[in-house]
């Protein structure tokens, strides 16, 4: 049970329960609306790594040399519901997806390259200044990426190197995305 606030001021009161995020997340996640497609042209400019089979030889290598510098998609989707809880201090989430990666040949073949299991619990706290949403993002709790399968003669990819990249970019493009998607109209 929460006290909410008692001002005699005009004020908007918004509180949404665990109940309510929980519910979204499992009806989003039985509709099969947690999956997306990335393409290196969806990609913000400044990341740093390239849907490229040339930028995914750093995590395997085998891969660059039987597809020299083909481009890549990826399909992330979620394997189960996502769970989010709420405390006074931070919010958690519980985030159960997969990442398959896949090399485009040149007549548009998509052919499966490695399949990750990310699964990631994250605590954020979430912080309210000049009309902007931002946050510290922290993830927790063992590792993030876990490999599932490869093509068949292909190492897995140096995984420990992936999940640091996935790490940098969730400080670097999921806090400013989060700012630019639930206050588009603020004032920096």
């Amino acid at each position: 049970p929460m006290a909410l606030a008692t001002e005699h001021e005009p004020m908007l009161l918004l509180a949404i329960t665990e109940f309510v995020a929980n519910s979204a997340a499992f009806t989003y996640f039985t509709a099969g609306a947690l999956q997306r497609n990335i393409s290196s042209d969806m990609l913000p400019r400044r990341f740093p790594l390239k849907l490229k089979t040339k930028s995914m030889g750093l995590f395997s290598p085998q891969l660059q040399e039987r597809y020299p510098d083909h481009p890549m998609e990826l399909r992330l989707s979620a394997r189960q519901q996502p769970r989010l809880s709420c405390r006074p201090d931070a919010l958690h989430g519980a985030l159960f997806s997969s990442a398959e990666a896949f090399v485009v040949l040149p007549n548009a073949t998509r052919v499966p390259a490695f399949l990750l299991n990310i699964d990631a619990n994250v605590t954020g706290k979430p912080i309210f200044t000049s009309n902007r949403l931002g946050g510290r993002p922290c993830l927790r709790r063992g590792p993030l990426c876990l490999p599932r399968a490869g093509l068949r003669g292909l190492s897995f990819p140096q995984v420990k190197r992936l999940e640091n990249l996935l790490k940098f970019a969730l400080w670097l493009f999921g806090v400013p995305w989060a700012n630019s998607e639930c206050c588009p109209h603020s004032v920096p």
